[in-house]
């Protein structure tokens, strides 16, 4: 048996995946550990799971402290702060932590989140061979490419912080998406294994009997973490859009006035609430995204920075779904976006479609196979 260490952000959606490989692996009698903010890990992995610090808990303070500055920046300003601000310094700050869990656990393979930068400069210096988690496709066609100079500017970063452009590894890069929405040519190495659902760990209550108080369509808003008054805005224009409408939304966000239809609830189990769901409100986490189109559900999708506009492209390129303007969008256009992939049966067989291209790429087996053929050479 081999032995695998992933090393990961202080970030849910970057886990998530790892947690389900992680688990196929141990379930294969491999030796698995994670390293990076246990207090993020930990609700998120197995119970018995080997966690190793690179992250304190007065490091992650600061990541989220950073988080909410960045989410109030515009335009370019957001990715010279992601780089400048979190990605660089967050990769100084984990190689010590990084580096003693490789001493003390001895990998065989390092397996290291695409945001996570101090596990491929850690396996290299060790020796050692490492893949790629990538929680996010939109890397993958490069969406700076238009942008020649942003787009050296980051390579220069990372030829600062590692020598090189060490995002994706030349011997494994786990994509958790399929062909069906990612267009494009790519090497061997890349893996496009769909995603990772299985083996996952979710420790949150939910009023299940809710579910079964009427009849009629269940639909989920998910936005991630609201970007200030815009995302106090949209979510208002979303509560009073299917305020009115012949269903019942689970909303996940902070305790507010809502219509009688609706359960707002700071978290949800996302997961196992999903086979009850017909349609999915979002801002196109990648996450939240794959794991409604590997339940074959059709989209409303509102895009705000980072991967998100790359991903909702992805999602009305296949045909999955409506895509709306996050800053403008209101009750009236976010109501017919819905009432038209509940109602067009062309946006749930479009998602059935790439749900076919996700069985089929095989989840968390499959990228453990390609990990198992990295140990073997």
């Amino acid at each position: 048996m081999s032995r695998f260490l992933f090393v990961v952000p202080p970030l849910t959606g970057h886990v998530n995946p790892t947690a389900s490989v992680g688990g196929e692996l141990l379930a294969r009698g491999h030796d698995v550990a994670w390293v990076g903010h246990p207090g993020t890990l930990e609700p998120l992995l197995p119970d018995d799971a080997r966690i190793f610090p690179a992250i304190d808990d007065l490091l992650e303070a600061d990541i989220r402290a950073k988080r909410e500055r960045w989410l109030a920046l515009r335009g370019m300003a957001v990715l010279k702060f992601f780089w400048e601000e979190f990605l660089i310094p967050l990769g100084h700050a984990m190689v010590p932590g990084v580096s003693d869990a490789v001493a003390r656990f001895g990998p065989d393979v390092v397996v290291a989140d695409q945001q996570a930068l101090a596990g491929p400069v850690v396996a290299r210096d060790a020796g050692l061979p490492w893949a790629t988690s990538a929680s996010t496709s939109a890397e993958l066609v490069n969406p700076l490419r238009t942008m020649p100079k942003v787009d050296a500017w980051v390579r220069d970063l990372l030829h600062d912080f590692a020598g090189g452009d060490i995002r994706f590894s030349d011997r494994l890069v786990l994509v958790y998406s399929s062909a069906a929405l990612v267009a494009g040519e790519f090497g061997e190495e890349v893996a496009f294994v769909g995603p990772a659902l299985s083996h996952r760990a979710e420790r949150v209550d939910f009023p299940w009997d809710w579910l079964v108080q009427r009849d009629a369509r269940l639909v989920l808003i998910s936005l991630g973490t609201l970007n200030g008054p815009a995302g106090e805005r949209f979510l208002s224009q979303a509560l009073e859009a299917v305020g009115g409408l012949d269903l019942r939304a689970v909303v996940v966000g902070e305790p507010r006035p809502a219509p009688p239809n609706v359960l707002v609830l700071p978290s949800v189990p996302q997961l196992a609430l999903m086979p009850h769901l017909d349609a999915v409100i979002t801002h196109g986490g990648h996450n939240t995204v794959c794991e409604a189109l590997a339940h074959g559900l059709p989209l409303v999708v509102a895009p705000i920075r980072d991967d998100q506009p790359t991903v909702a492209a992805q999602v009305v390129d296949a045909g999955a779904g409506v895509r709306l303007t996050y800053s403008r969008a209101r009750a009236a256009d976010i109501r017919s976006a819905l009432e038209s992939v509940l109602d067009e049966p062309e946006y749930a067989a479009a998602a059935g479609r790439v749900r076919a291209s996700f069985l089929a790429a095989g989840g968390a087996t499959a990228a453990a196979d390609r990990l198992e053929k990295v140990v073997a050479g």
